[in-house]
């Protein structure tokens, strides 16, 4: 299980005045910038120029910045499985290992990217008229040196909680980076030896809680060794990020759902939900399940969806007579809903790892998505008629009162979708728009942030998240292109044939692969990680690739409910405090249900619009 919710430093870590103020003119820029250019557009026929190129390098900046903000905050992606060694002097010693490495690595990965920026100081390279690229390059080697640093300074051991910052861990840390430095620089005419031990180290790292990107960049800059290539190999790879043009969509979305969600438009949505499906049998579960599905089409995030929403809605439920546990397994299960719709971040993601246009896949994936509620809405129908729940007249009167207070929440994903439908935007240009709209309802119309108080903390949270897929996803391509040197892609391929001869076995077993994965990994690392040998094979089987990514994100979705460490199950578990095996029990209906969906999402592609 992937987890950034339940680090110890979490709560802890404040990022600076600097950084907030850094990250608050950067997210601007980046909202300013696109609508500015949809303005010029149509009032000279020429936008901002070269204004697509600033936001692209903002984007940039705005990611390694947030990375450096996750690792003081502890939010990089990594498996949480430190939470099930006992507290005590074997935790602390996995956590000091796993701060060694990540420390370590940041090091290497700062100097690497030094020699990238030297080399990009000799050309030509300009980002607009005669700013060279590499001044804004600088932030990569400035980013990793201060997450080498912050590693350091948050390495566990020697204080009262044996979790923060203690010298004993800062002394192993740094001495690591000590050791480790010298090894290099004495190894550095045959770096291939330190491939195996490399290959232990990390693995072990990994295993014990290490985040993800540490594991993957080690593992790239060992391939990349291994063919004697240069130690700079894996940044320069990595700093091909900022040529997706797809890039600013994610920090715009992202910041767009952490507004509405600081705006409490949670509550305002419960009322209008309720409002409409109040009347049906089920009918505050139903409401639950839309109101659930709708916040993680914001966020972005289902663990976002059970913490923010579980203490709302679980008194609701019971309040209305439906069983405890019906009530877990329901909120359980439907923060995972609402990955496809319109402005979901996962699907922007996917597309942008595997070369398909997001809006292809928001167009594919709205029946998919409607048919999981569906099958949510069902059973949910059925127990609200076993439990004999109350209902609530319907009142044409009440309903648009609700949903006039929400209306501005609604408007969200239309104003996005119009946007970039009405041919005024581009994705990206529409992004900044939806980010842009969730602002002004929140601060002019709803006034439920300040300006100077409010807005600088949560568009700095937002980075954080921001910054954790950003730095995952440029190492991503390091090591991507470490295993196309090495032909990997082309031996998968050639294994899965060898064992796969139909279609309809490829995607059967890519239904269970991306299940078991699905429970392991955060669902932005398993698109990261697993997206670009994911499409190739699809391509073999001539799975179209609109409808692979559909599949292939309704299948993490499922993940999320799948023991024993389903995300979803784990939160739920720590959200609710009940016993892990409690919420085993209460999900496996709604695991079934969701997993009769997928299935049928799999094999009638007419679903998502495709034929076979």
């Amino acid at each position: 299980m992937i987890d950034d919710a339940e680090n110890p430093l979490e709560s802890k870590f404040k990022p600076t005045r600097a950084e907030t103020i850094v990250i608050s003119l950067l997210s601007l820029v980046m909202i300013i910038l696109p609508i500015l250019e949809i303005i010029l557009r149509k009032v000279r026929d020429a936008g901002v120029p070269n204004g697509s190129i600033f936001v692209q390098h903002a984007g940039m900046w705005l990611g390694f910045l947030g990375g450096v903000i996750a690792t003081g905050a502890g939010k990089h992606l990594g498996l949480a499985s430190t939470s099930f060694i006992p507290e005590g002097r074997w935790r602390t010693a996995a956590l000091v290992y796993g701060s060694m490495v990540a420390s370590v690595t940041c090091m290497v990965l700062a100097y690497a990217s030094l020699l990238v920026i030297q080399a990009h100081r000799q050309g030509s390279d300009r980002i607009a008229g005669n700013i060279p690229a590499w001044w804004s390059e600088c932030i990569v080697p400035t980013a990793f040196v201060l997450m080498t640093l912050r590693f350091i300074w948050h390495a566990p051991g020697k204080t009262k909680a044996e979790l923060h910052g203690g010298w004993l861990g800062r002394l192993f840390a740094l001495g690591a980076c000590i050791v480790v430095g010298v090894a290099l620089w004495i190894g550095r005419e045959n770096p291939s030896v330190f491939f195996w031990p490399g290959i232990a180290l990390i693995a072990s790292a990994f295993l014990l809680g290490a985040p993800i990107f540490v594991a993957m960049s080690t593992l790239a800059m060992l391939l990349f060794s291994d063919f004697s290539s240069p130690i700079a190999a894996l940044p320069e790879e990595s700093l091909r990020l900022v040529q997706n043009p797809t890039l600013p969509a994610i920090p715009l979305f992202t910041l767009a759902g952490y507004v509405l969600a600081a705006g409490k438009a949670s509550e305002r949505l419960v009322g209008a939900f309720k409002s409409v499906f109040g009347w049906m049998p089920g009918g505050v579960a139903l409401m639950a399940t839309v109101v659930c599905a709708y916040f993680t089409t914001l966020t972005g995030g289902s663990g976002v969806t059970i913490l923010a929403l579980g203490g709302l809605l679980m008194p609701a439920l019971l309040k209305d007579k439906y069983p405890e546990g019906f009530s877990l397994g329901l909120l359980t299960a439907a923060g995972s809903l609402g990955l496809l719709f319109t402005p979901s971040l996962p699907v922007v993601l996917y597309g942008a790892v595997a070369g398909v246009a997001p809006e292809r896949l928001y167009r594919a994936g709205f029946l998919p998505g409607v048919l999981l509620i569906a099958v949510v809405f069902l059973y949910a129908i059925r127990v609200g008629i076993v439990a004999k729940t109350p209902r609530t007249p319907f009142s044409w009167k009440d309903a648009l009162r609700q949903l006039w207070a929400a209306k501005f929440d609604l408007g969200l994903p239309v104003v996005i979708v119009v946007a970039f439908k009405s041919g005024w935007a581009t994705p990206v240009e529409a992004a900044a728009v939806g980010a842009a709209y969730a602002i002004l309802v929140e601060l002019l119309l709803h006034h439920e942030l300040k300006p100077f108080r409010d807005l600088p903390r949560v568009m700095t949270q937002s980075a954080t998240l921001v910054g954790a897929v950003v730095i995952l996803l440029a190492m991503a391509l390091g090591l991507t292109q470490a295993l196309v040197d090495r032909q990997m892609p082309e031996a998968l391929l050639e294994w899965v044939q060898a064992h796969i001869h139909t279609q309809w076995g490829f995607l059967l077993a890519l239904n269970v692969i991306l299940l078991v994965l699905g429970s392991v990994f955060e669902i932005f690392a398993a698109i990261i990680v697993l997206a670009p040998l994911v499409a190739p094979l699809g391509a073999a089987y001539h799975v179209d690739p609109v409808h692979l990514g559909v599949v292939f994100l309704a299948n993490l979705e499922l993940g999320f409910l799948f023991p024993p460490m389903g995300l979803n199950l784990l939160l739920a578990a720590s959200r609710f405090n009940k016993p892990l095996p409690t919420l085993y029990r209460q999900a496996i209906p709604f695991l079934i249900i969701m997993a009769i969906g997928v299935l049928i999402i799999t094999y009638v592609p007419w679903l998502t619009g495709m034929s076979k």
